[in-house]
């Protein structure tokens, strides 16, 4: 009648390697569509969010304000429970998305570059 399975002690194994995991502690909350065509309420919910563009991804704390916020605009957004390493400041998201120059500055006749001296 009952059967046991080996696989299913695995999926218990590795749930309980999940757990031992940093916890999510922040919303990651993307704009996906554009907020041109609705009314002043959900534009002003977005811009309380942070959120003036689109693709434009801002990073906040688990808290009951934050979750109201983005249930009024759940249709807009694309959200994701982070942890706090996964946080990036505007920033770093910059960087993050600015491609590689394509070459690289090895030095110059006089030895150093002028940024480079201390």
């Amino acid at each position: 009648m009952f059967k046991s399975s080996s696989r299913s002690f695995a999926t218990v194994a590795q749930k309980q390697g999940v757990s031992k995991s940093e916890p999510n502690t922040h919303f990651k909350i993307t704009l996906r569509r554009s907020a041109i065509a609705l009314g002043e309420r959900k534009k002003e919910t977005l811009v309380a969010l942070g959120l003036h563009r689109r693709m434009q991804t801002v990073y906040h704390v688990h808290s009951p304000e934050a979750a109201g916020k983005i249930l009024k605009v759940k249709e807009l957004v694309e959200v994701e429970n982070v942890p706090a390493k996964a946080v990036r400041s505007q920033s770093e998201q910059r960087k993050e998305r600015k491609a590689s120059r394509g070459y690289q500055v090895q030095g110059t006749k006089l030895g150093r570059l002028a940024w480079e001296t201390s």
